[in-house]
């Protein structure tokens, strides 16, 4: 496994400066969650970012996932909207062209993933609407993935239509698509109380290809410093360890901007005691 870090918790960073910190601080691999000064797909310069990026992850020898829980990046009044679950065809259409032109970042940059999440339905939609949204939009995304030879972890996401492991397995099947993995999020099953963690590990194993990592208590989905929740971690890294991940573990801290380098510098000598 490679130590990470997201970007979301280096809002106020310029994502240059971030890359060189989470580097110099002894991380392996870092999230980048697209946003408006971040890799921003919709920017006319797009390219020519991504080329710098690309060049600048490989001098510091950073791999990478590309996150896409930018809050207000498609919509700068509706935090996380529009999704692919909304009621409307233009705003499916609109969260999915924003999925396409990830999975084109993360190829030009050889990617590990591309991570994302189902959003929460409309309020006026039935369940059996949702599912076959959504198994329609992931099904689209993951031929054009397959296409650029990226793979998709997607994230099940406390509030959102696909919050639990039940709920990412009846996904898994009915997408049924190579292309198409897991983001395990351990502090989520945690707060959601699908223990042991452990065994969700050594379950998907086959298809866990992005890992988020932070502390966290029961019942409240709070992203916490760790040290400052309830999980017990080494059982979580043994399990990485023994199932053989090789991807990165990231730490999620988006709400740790306002003190973003004291609190990488933390997480990843927590982390480095743990994993020794």
């Amino acid at each position: 496994m490679r130590l990470g870090y997201n970007t979301n918790g280096f809002a106020h960073h310029r994502l240059d400066d971030a890359l060189h910190i989470l580097a110099e601080l002894g991380y392996q691999s870092v999230a980048i969650t697209l946003d408006q000064f971040a890799l921003n797909p919709f920017d006319p310069d797009v390219p020519s970012r991504c080329a710098h990026v690309r060049d600048l992850l490989q001098r510091l020898g950073l791999s990478c996932v590309i996150e896409t829980g930018a809050r207000f990046l498609l919509d700068p009044r509706r935090k996380h909207q529009p999704t692919l679950l909304s009621e409307q065809q233009s705003e499916r259409d609109r969260r999915r062209d924003f999925l396409m032109r990830a999975v084109e970042i993360a190829c030009f940059l050889g990617a590990d993933a591309v991570s994302f999440w189902s959003g929460a339905p409309d309020a006026t939609s039935s369940p059996q609407e949702s599912w076959t949204r959504l198994q329609k939009e992931c099904n689209l995304i993951c031929d054009q993935a397959a296409k650029r030879n990226v793979r998709l972890a997607f994230e099940p996401e406390p509030g959102m239509f696909i919050d639990t492991m039940a709920k990412f397995a009846k996904l898994h099947a009915l997408v049924n698509h190579p292309n198409f993995g897991l983001t395990l999020d351990v502090g989520h099953l945690h707060c959601q109380g699908e223990l042991p963690i452990a065994e969700h590990i050594r379950h998907w194993k086959d298809a866990l290809w992005n890992v988020h990592i932070e502390d966290m208590r029961r019942g409240v989905h709070d992203h916490l410093l760790f040290g400052t929740g309830e999980m017990d971690f080494p059982p979580i890294l043994a399990a990485l360890r023994e199932i053989d991940y090789q991807g990165g573990v990231h730490v999620e801290l988006s709400r740790h901007s306002h003190d973003a380098v004291e609190t990488a510098r933390r997480a990843i000598a927590f982390l480095a005691a743990m994993k020794a």
